[in-house]
């Protein structure tokens, strides 16, 4: 029953899991795709190898720092989404662009080493999924923080290895969409030719859709995470939602925990905005 409580919990991550992974595989040949998305999935179940005892560690000799960790990871992602609403005015489009064309000419220049290139980009994959996987472990840890010992060691080692196997599955498939849709184009059958055609136009808007659920999610686990850490803020929302009851009182409930964490997350961006300008870098910079 905990495992399904954390699952459901946790899922709200899985959209921006997805998307993130499936965008740091982009700049790979064709043919090391899934060897890249492999080789990022080993260092995702590393950082849960490390993060997991750690969980359990805080929890038998530190439960009380549960509430204010779950809440800045939940920080975290409301500034993370705000940021990716933000970014197009807080970074500059010719960074982009040259970060692009950087990736291009790695890949057509014989002369850069494409193994090398390619652990550039297991690198920050791990480096981005570990802060995500803190964030899933996090989340599960406040679900079973008053669970007996041995179930929070197989609660936790069970979403770990769910979320990872979840997660880089669906990535493999996402990245191989596009091959499958050409294989299909190609195929004898016009049936199978329609049918790669389709997912070829739909593999893109897949894409889009996974980055927006990504974004949302942030708000609404974020949110929520905050809104539950302060008992009065949570009070109110309830004596707002309880009343209308159903579908109109999950709505108000989750649109508010949307609404609070956009609120904080803008907080926090123009926080981090003007330290890195008194700092003298703008914020394309520091990214």
């Amino acid at each position: 029953m905990l495992t399904k409580v954390a699952t459901k919990k946790t899922a709200g991550v899985l959209g921006d899991d997805l998307a993130l992974n499936a965008q740091q595989v982009t700049g790979v040949t064709a043919d090391r795709e899934l060897p890249v998305v492999w080789a990022v999935a080993k260092g995702s179940l590393l950082n849960k190898a490390i993060l997991v005892p750690a969980a359990l560690l805080i929890s038998a000799f530190a439960p009380w720092a549960v509430t204010p960790l779950l809440m800045l990871g939940g920080a975290f992602l409301c500034f993370e989404g705000v940021e990716k609403l933000a970014h197009k005015l807080l970074h500059a489009k010719a960074d982009d662009e040259a970060a692009r064309a950087q990736r291009q000419q790695a890949l057509a220049d014989p002369k850069i080493d494409p193994v090398a290139f390619e652990k550039d980009k297991v690198k920050g994959a791990v480096r981005t999924d570990f802060i995500l996987s803190a964030e899933i472990i996090a989340i599960t840890l406040g679900t079973v923080a008053d669970a007996p010992f041995t179930t929070q060691v197989v609660v936790l080692v069970g979403i770990a290895l769910l979320m990872t196997a979840g997660v880089y599955g669906l990535v493999a498939g996402i990245v191989k969409l596009d091959d499958a849709g050409l294989a299909l184009s190609r195929s004898a059958s016009s049936g199978l030719r329609s049918l790669g055609r389709g997912i070829l136009a739909a593999a893109p808007w897949l894409m889009k859709f996974l980055s927006v659920a990504g974004t949302a999610a942030m708000f609404l686990v974020g949110g929520g995470i905050l809104v539950h850490g302060v008992p009065a803020v949570a009070h109110t929302i309830e004596g707002f939602a309880e009343p209308l009851g159903g579908l109109a009182g999950w709505l108000v409930s989750n649109l508010a925990n949307m609404a609070v964490g956009a609120v904080a997350g803008a907080i926090i961006l123009a926080v981090v905005t003007l330290v890195q300008r008194l700092r003298g870098a703008t914020p394309a910079q520091a990214h």
